[in-house]
């Protein structure tokens, strides 16, 4: 039993191989060749910047262009005083011209500047009657073909300058075999262009290559940077999700209790109450199952719920206890009434509190720190400042994005906060919540009486 192909021959991998250098070849120096591409402005925060005057430093940003103009006068020069020959003075000027354009014209037009630079070597080659030893190039055309592939190379990649120095290589020989036998022009020189043009192009797409590989690494670190604030950002939620699940847990199961409770203080309850408590009970069974599944997917492995109640800022004195035994010292000042908060204010106070000290400790040694917590009548304010650093500042582990986890808790809570250096030196964080007042009950009521 045999095999047949339907469709055609496969080709061989010599043809596949050929075919895909042509398709390079006409895709990098053919296809949108006279493509406008300018050149991009140089970047105005570089250190060489810096040091020039202020009033020209907001032109430095054409600082490449200008690179490239001075190159193509140098070049115009140098051509329009080189030429000998057949060449006439009052050519020499136009010959100058010629070989400047190629060079300008790589600020917009890289790739046609380059096939022009070819075409003013040949009319420059033909002019100059073949008198010079490198041959189609004169002095001034070799210069200035070098200069264009330069910043050709610059412009585009190393595939681009491979191209070019293949077509560099197959120009001259063909040039020298079709006008040296037929015309007698020509020189001996010619290995000179394809050696200079080699390492002057292999250095250029070196230059390039590694700024190329610097632009992708500074994208990369970018990402990395963007990933790993959203990463923290997570991380802080699902730390804040693990810690107000005992506050909710903790209400599901009050409403739960009081609902079965309630039908028993109440004397000869009808049924529709005691069908009304029940839904209630159930409903806030349901809802604290649910949340223990919810929290179950936001726990990690090795994650272990806390034996003790969560922390208030009754248990505020602790806590500066323990910074102070750390070499922290630290003041408390408390105004306005203090009054019981709703557990998740208590809570995300306490820990805005518990981090901001502990980055005093690790950012700020041997600074005096001061806590001010502010009962007001529309919620609760926290200041946490602390003076300039005495001592040496260590490098200390952690991904440093503190505030932003004190930010998530304010942002939960509708809160508003402030974090930033003062003007001593120092760091101030400033936190409001608000907090809804709770209904007080009205004078005279007086509990239902319960059965039994």
């Amino acid at each position: 039993m045999s095999e047949t192909t339907t469709g055609g021959t496969s080709r061989t991998p010599e043809i596949k191989m050929a075919t895909g250098l042509l398709r390079s070849l006409r895709q990098d120096l053919f296809t949108d060749a006279f493509a406008y591409r300018p050149l991009a402005l140089a970047g105005a925060d570089d250190p060489i910047v810096r040091l020039l005057p202020k009033g020209i430093r907001h032109h430095a940003v054409w600082r490449r262009h200008a690179a490239v103009a001075v190159l193509a006068f140098f070049v115009m020069f140098f051509s329009g005083t080189t030429h000998e020959g057949y060449v006439t003075d009052s050519s020499r000027f136009a010959i100058g011209l010629m070989s400047a354009a190629p060079v300008l014209m790589t600020l917009v037009r890289p790739i046609a500047a380059y096939w022009l630079a070819l075409g003013v070597t040949l009319v420059a080659a033909v002019v100059s009657g073949g008198w010079s030893d490198t041959w189609p190039w004169t002095p001034g055309t070799f210069a200035s073909y070098i200069a264009v592939m330069v910043l050709v190379t610059l412009r585009t990649g190393p595939r681009v300058a491979g191209w070019m120095w293949a077509i560099t290589v197959t120009f001259g020989m063909s040039t020298s075999i079709v006008f040296s036998d037929r015309l007698g022009f020509g020189g001996s020189g010619q290995p000179t262009m394809f050696v200079f043009s080699a390492f002057a192009l292999a250095i250029a797409a070196s230059i390039q290559i590694r700024r190329h590989a610097a632009a992708e690494v500074t994208a990369q670190q970018e990402v990395t940077a963007v990933e790993r604030d959203r990463r923290t950002l997570l991380e802080e939620r699902t730390t804040i999700a693990r810690e107000l699940h005992d506050v909710v847990a903790h209400h599901m199961s009050v409403v739960a209790i009081q609902a079965e409770a309630a039908p028993y203080r109440v004397k000869n309850p009808p049924p529709e109450l005691e069908a009304a408590f029940v839904t209630i009970r159930e409903n806030a069974v349901a809802a604290l199952t649910e949340l223990r599944r919810v929290l179950g997917v936001v726990r990690s492995a090795d994650y272990e719920a806390p034996d003790a109640p969560q922390p208030t800022l009754a248990s505020l004195d602790g806590l500066l206890a323990n910074v102070r035994e750390a070499g922290l010292s630290v003041d408390k000042t408390v105004t306005g009434a203090v009054r019981e908060l709703p557990q998740g204010v208590e809570l995300s106070a306490y820990r805005i509190i518990q981090e901001a000290l502990s980055n005093t400790l690790r950012h700020a040694p041997g600074a005096a720190a001061g806590v001010e917590v502010s009962y007001v009548l529309g919620g609760l304010g926290i200041r946490v400042v602390n003076g300039a650093a005495t001592g040496d500042v260590r490098p200390s582990p952690g991904a440093g994005h503190g505030i932003t986890g004190m930010r998530e808790r304010v942002a939960m809570l509708e809160g508003e906060m402030t974090a930033g250096r003062t003007a001593a030196g120092g760091y101030e964080v400033a936190v409001f919540i608000p907090v809804t007042s709770r209904p007080q009950p009205e004078p005279g009521s007086e509990p239902v009486e319960g059965k039994g």
